[in-house]
Parts: C-alpha cells; structure tokens; sequence
C-alpha cells in the first residue's frame, strides 16, 4: 500500500519527537504529504462543570492562549521534521475527534499517533490513540513511546 497523505497526530509533550520521526520516515518512504496536529481540550473538559468560558486574562481567554502556546510548540516541533507552519493545525477539542476530523478535512490516508500503552480502559493504546483507532476512516499507525520511566 502506498500513502499519498500522512498526518502525525501529536502532544505537546517531548515524547511527540519519536511520532513525529516516524510519520516524517513513512512520508519520505511513501513520497508521501506530512501534515501534524494536535489538540487542546477545552477548560470545560479539563474541569468538568466549572463555567470556565466567561474568565479572560488581559482580554485573551484561557483557551486561546493555550492554543496560542500549543500552536507555537507543535510549530517548533514540527519544523525539526521539515514541516512548514501552514501544514501544522492546532485546535480546540476532544483530541482523537480532533485528529479524525482533521484528518477527513486533509485526505489524510494515513495517521501516526503515540501512545504509552497504560491509560485506563485503553490501556493497550491509551484513550486518544484508542479513539483514533476506532473513529477513523484511514489507516492509523500507533507508535509505542519508549519513556525512561521503570
């Protein structure tokens, strides 16, 4: 099979360098497109029940100054892999709707993603790899992330 469109799927985490080696690898492999996201949960999400909306820090809410930060660091990451700022997309959102939805809008035919392998009830994928996997119209590659942790 032969890919036309890769999107790594990634945090904003160190450990988004191992995806983000491997997409770029299977691109290059496949003469393929490499496109990264990521995706910032809403505050409503992370603090479930608090009206977290109405709050801004010197006219800038919360959330966009967390996209803002997030867009900025999946920009520096991406470049390491020779991904220009216009083929990176941040937003807001459940993370693996995000990366389905993302990957739909692009024609990606191919998401790579990480996970740990010790979250919860997804704990072979993790919870976003795991709802990537089942939510996606394409092909997905998870890649194991190897912490330093015992």
């Amino acid at each position: 099979m032969s890919y036309r469109h890769v999107l790594a799927a990634i945090d904003t985490t160190e450990e988004a360098r191992e995806v983000l080696a491997a997409a770029r690898e299977l691109a290059d492999e496949h003469k393929a497109k490499l496109s990264v996201c990521s995706a910032v949960k809403p505050l409503t999400h992370v603090y479930g029940g608090l009206d977290m909306m109405g709050y801004t820090q010197a006219g800038v809410s919360f959330e966009q100054e967390a996209l803002n930060q997030a867009r900025s660091q999946v920009e520096t990451e991406a470049s390491t892999v020779k991904v220009a700022a216009g083929d990176v997309h941040v937003g807001l959102g459940a993370p693996a709707t995000y990366v389905v939805e993302t990957a739909r809008a692009l024609g990606a035919d191919l998401i790579v993603t990480g996970s740990h392998g010790k979250h919860g009830l997804g704990l072979l994928l993790g919870s976003t790899a795991n709802g990537v996997l089942h939510q996606a119209e394409c092909d997905v590659l998870t890649i194991r992330i190897h912490s330093d942790e015992a």
